[in-house]
């Protein structure tokens, strides 16, 4: 399975926790997407009032989503019926700039190994303009459900 449209129909996420709203590009060595902070997210609602900044585990999860999750599903040549059920394993990662409503964020991974079904990549998420509010390591697991 190699059509973006077919990964992002099997991914097992939906709103209000789906953090990827385009795959712009994927091979077996990276991946790249985007996301665009909502206005009306519900992690916003409480995270300083007035003054409203995504959480730096919202932007490791948008992260992970697209430059984890995407890229072992590619890996793992799923068929179109497949379930997944992903399991992160580790972060090490680094918070450079805030992300604000509407903010649009591209992320890209480089894939470091995917063996015995675990993936380790480097990932960063920048701003359109290119400014990097994310990057570091991440790994995870994501193996086929019944459910």
């Amino acid at each position: 399975m190699s059509s973006y449209e077919n990964i992002l129909r099997l991914l097992p996420y939906e709103r209000p926790f789906l953090f990827v709203d385009e795959i712009l590009s994927i091979t077996e060595e990276s991946a790249i997407g985007s996301y665009t902070i909502r206005k009306d997210e519900f992690f916003l609602e409480g995270h300083f009032p007035g003054n409203p900044v995504v959480p730096g585990v919202i932007l490791t999860e948008i992260m992970c989503q697209i430059g984890l999750v995407t890229l072992a599903m590619y890996l793992m040549e799923l068929d179109e019926d497949s379930k997944v059920l992903p399991a992160f394993t580790s972060a090490n990662v680094d918070f450079l700039a805030k992300v604000l409503p509407e903010d649009k964020l591209i992320v890209e991974s480089k894939k470091v190994y995917f063996r015995f079904g675990k993936l380790k990549c480097t990932v960063s998420c920048k701003k359109e303009d290119g400014t990097v509010v994310a990057k570091g390591e991440l790994a995870g697991m994501v193996v086929k459900s019944e459910r």
